[in-house]
């Protein structure tokens, strides 16, 4: 019972972090609600006992990236006359709605059918620390390395686009 309140005050702030990392005119209000969205799938992680994917939650989606992310919008500082006006935003926002829901019946559908079915067990040493570590050590070493030259680039992209503006 317990765990069920848990889980739908979770959802309702998920759904409301990502409500408002979408509707928010200031980019620091958006980037503080994606960290609540984050914080409240971390959250989910943990109700699931899964501790690894709690703590690489908490750890690189919100104390780095999001971390990061208000540090580069704090220090652009764009002013209001940069960020674009939105006349439209109800019709688009409609619009999207009507894209998105058949995807999401067709989803659903899908998920009906297949939690009709039977699982199979699962180990107990599925999603354990070790067990991730292992793959993730043994057989993935080289993407691993290869997605953090790639964050690594962006990040100095980054610093290089907003130190451009500074010269001129």
């Amino acid at each position: 019972m317990s765990e069920s309140i848990i889980f739908y005050v979770l959802a309702l702030f998920l759904i409301g972090g990502a409500s408002g990392m979408i509707t928010a005119r200031r980019t620091i209000f958006s980037a503080a609600s994606f960290m609540l969205a984050m914080i409240a799938l971390a959250g989910m992680f943990a109700l699931l006992n899964q501790s690894f994917l709690f703590l690489a939650q908490l750890l690189v989606a919100v104390g780095a990236i999001i971390t990061l992310s208000m540090l580069v919008i704090v220090s652009v500082n764009i002013s209001e006359r940069y960020i674009p006006k939105e006349p439209h935003l109800g019709r688009d926002l409609l619009l999207g709605v009507v894209i998105a829901a058949p995807i999401v019946a067709l989803i659903i559908t899908a998920l009906r059918t297949h939690f009709a079915a039977s699982f199979a067990p699962i180990p107990d040493t599925f999603g354990t620390l070790a067990s991730i570590g292992a793959t993730l050590f043994a057989s993935w070493v080289l993407p691993f390395e290869l997605i953090s030259l790639l964050l690594l680039a962006a990040l100095i992209g980054a610093v290089v686009i907003s130190r451009k503006g500074e010269r001129s």
